[in-house]
């Protein structure tokens, strides 16, 4: 849930997770708190299908489609902010788990950072990996071993005037999943999406790579070569001409670009399971790819660790066996959007209706 805003204008991108919708009762049930808070708002603007050459498919306005008000990252700031029965430490990098005694100890390069009764490992990738390889919970390390991740580029882009078919106007929608093009998946128009018919200022565009683009122009994300950088968003802005169905250099030059590389995006393949919990080293694992590659995945998973953690303290510990969950599950291939999954909306984007009113964009 990033969101990256650029002063002094202020510049707003989500470039992360894009929307999110809600098909279970009990993440409907937090949406329509985060509603209530003002955190969230359906977005309204037009959505829909991009195929190359310009030929624009809108979707369905139902499911709901939902958006954080100021961007997607202050919902999750919120989370923290709300928060009663913890503390939060920031800024705190662990790199070493170690049981002792009956109690977690963990440290940063040999700096003591507490003693725990348990842990949670809520992320995935090499660190993970790193973390837990010599934990001595062999179990959890292996499934955490199995999970596979894409890649995928995220072009951040400021134009001055709105984008426009010569000769027909601005585009008809705000966001659009983007078909036959090799480099682009998915564009959105955060402006619109965010100030909707109010702003007069620049037009601040995301545009997110295919897994396969990504996966072929993979460099560390940590430190990416310059010329990589060029190259990657000379090839997606072309993308962008291709989907739109514009002349190639024909696009206006945006002002501002940042370019960005999500090495571990997104699960591709999952135990389908919500949580894992290994009882005899009372360590447990939640995250979306459990169960999918959504933010009510990511929201179902935790809430299942939490309630399943809390039934086994609870229970004394006398029959440990009881509680193991997902220790040895299969790994299911997963489906979706190359920038995640969508509840309620897959079907509809995999299996257009023929009634659907469809526009051309450029001849």
């Amino acid at each position: 849930m990033g969101t990256r805003i650029v002063d002094p204008q202020p510049l707003i991108f989500d470039h992360a997770a894009q929307f999110f919708t809600a098909s279970d009762p009990q993440f409907a049930g937090l949406v329509q708190g985060w509603l209530e808070q003002g955190l969230v708002r359906e977005w309204q603007g037009t959505i829909g299908e991009l195929e190359v050459g310009g030929h624009f498919v809108p979707l369905p306005s139902s499911p709901p489609r939902y958006i954080g008000v100021n961007g997607m990252r202050p919902i999750a700031d919120s989370l923290l902010s709300q928060t009663r029965m913890i503390n939060v430490e920031r800024p705190c990098w662990i790199s070493k788990l170690e049981p002792f005694n009956g109690m977690w100890h963990l440290s940063e390069n040999g700096k003591p950072c507490g003693k725990f009764d348990a842990i949670v490992i809520a992320h995935n990738g090499k660190c993970a990996n790193r973390l837990l390889g010599s934990s001595g919970l062999p179990l959890i390390a292996g499934q955490m071993k199995r999970l596979e991740l894409s890649s995928i580029w995220a072009l951040l882009a400021a134009f001055e005037d709105p984008l426009q078919i010569p000769g027909e106007g601005a585009f008809p929608f705000e966001g659009a999943f983007v078909r036959g093009v090799d480099s682009i998946s998915w564009m959105a128009n955060n402006t619109k999406k965010l100030q909707g018919s109010h702003s007069n200022g620049p037009h601040c565009w995301t545009f997110l790579s295919t897994t396969a683009y990504a996966k072929r122009n993979k460099v560390p994300q940590e430190n990416i070569p310059n010329a990589t950088a060029e190259k990657v968003k000379a090839a997606m802005l072309l993308g962008v001409e291709e989907a739109l169905g514009l002349p190639k250099g024909s696009l206006q030059k945006p002002f501002y670009t940042r370019i960005q590389l999500w090495g571990a995006a997104l699960p591709t393949n999952t135990p389908g399971i919500p949580c894992i919990f290994d009882p005899l080293g009372r360590a447990g694992i939640c995250g979306d790819w459990l169960l999918g590659s959504n933010l009510e995945s990511a929201a179902l998973s935790g809430i299942s660790l939490a309630n399943h953690m809390a039934d086994y303290f609870q229970s004394s510990g006398g029959r440990p066996e009881e509680f193991a969950v997902g220790l040895r599950n299969e790994f299911q291939p997963l489906r979706g959007h190359d920038i995640g999954q969508f509840p309620g909306l897959e079907s509809q984007t995999q299996t257009q209706m023929p009634t659907q009113q469809s526009y051309q964009l450029a001849t």
